[in-house]
């Protein structure tokens, strides 16, 4: 297969969901074998930060990946979109260490990516890491794992007290259709945690515009978008968190109850056994 740059320029801006800060953000198509990448535009030198594992530096409610002492948080959701929509190949600038939360899920990137189109670029995508045996990394009862398997599948269960969102599953494949069935779920908080969460500098940007929000009575911003919109957005930053591998390895991965720290642990364990192995090519 061959790799692929967007057709023309895609620009938005809005709010980052921890800074509260607006940024601007324009994607650029770029060169065959780049990856995708991001530029920091309003710094001096104009610093790129890879959109690689190398770069992940925390992962405390998203992601984040830096050079040095600079940083660009929350990259999860876009990278999805680009990743779900099979662009190889972007140059991301921003004019701040953000990405907007836009409505809080995929879908305006990936309506931008559709609006735009794609340019196919003649040189072949990296070979996948195949799964062989089962990889796993918990901590108590969540964990995130790869399994062998014939395609890329993506797996999610995620379990809340709340009743609105209680246990709810779903799955994924690489081959389905990543704008209509993963990109529009949006991120969801919990209306007791916001307080908590606000007062140790985060969220500074989360509104109900933004974010679905649960609280012991139910959804205080109706209507969701799918029944098990949640953990559809599990799913969504799952994806985001596993592009930084450059490309998907064939496997099946199965999260319960996961965060991004465990995402970035389960990518990197594959990353170090299949480099040693001198599985990848």
């Amino acid at each position: 297969m061959e790799q692929h740059t967007i057709a023309a320029e895609i620009t938005q801006a809005g709010v980052g969901l921890h800074s509260g800060v607006i940024t601007n953000v324009r994607i650029l198509p770029t060169d065959v074998g780049s990856g995708r990448y991001f530029v920091r535009v309003d710094l001096p030198d104009l610093p790129i930060i890879p959109a690689q594992l190398a770069a992940v530096n925390q992962t405390v409610l998203s992601t984040q990946l830096g050079n040095g002492e600079v940083f660009i948080r929350t990259v999860e959701h876009l990278l999805a979109a680009l990743a779900g929509m099979g662009v190889d190949n972007a140059r991301i600038e921003i004019d701040g260490s953000e990405i907007p939360l836009l409505d809080g899920s995929a879908k305006v990137w990936t309506d931008s990516i559709a609006e735009v189109g794609l340019v196919s670029q003649p040189i072949s995508k990296p070979v996948a890491l195949v799964v062989k045996e089962p990889i796993s990394i918990y901590d108590n009862d969540a964990f995130v794992c790869a399994v062998p398997s014939s395609t890329t599948r993506f797996s999610y269960e995620i379990d809340f007290a709340l009743s609105a969102i209680g246990n709810q599953w779903h799955s994924w494949s690489l081959s389905g259709n990543f704008a209509e069935e993963i990109a529009p779920a949006r991120t969801f908080g919990l209306l007791h945690q916001i307080e908590h969460l606000q007062k140790t500098g985060l969220i500074k940007g989360g509104s109900l515009d933004n974010a679905l929000v649960c609280g012991s009575e139910g959804w205080l911003n109706p209507p969701l978008r799918f029944e098990n919109e949640p953990v559809r957005h599990k799913i969504l930053d799952l994806v985001g968190d596993l592009s930084l591998l450059g490309t998907f390895p064939q496997a099946h991965f199965l999260a319960y109850k996961a965060s991004h720290n465990l995402h970035i642990k389960l990518a990197r364990k594959l990353l170090e056994q299949y480099t040693a192995n001198g599985d990848r090519q």
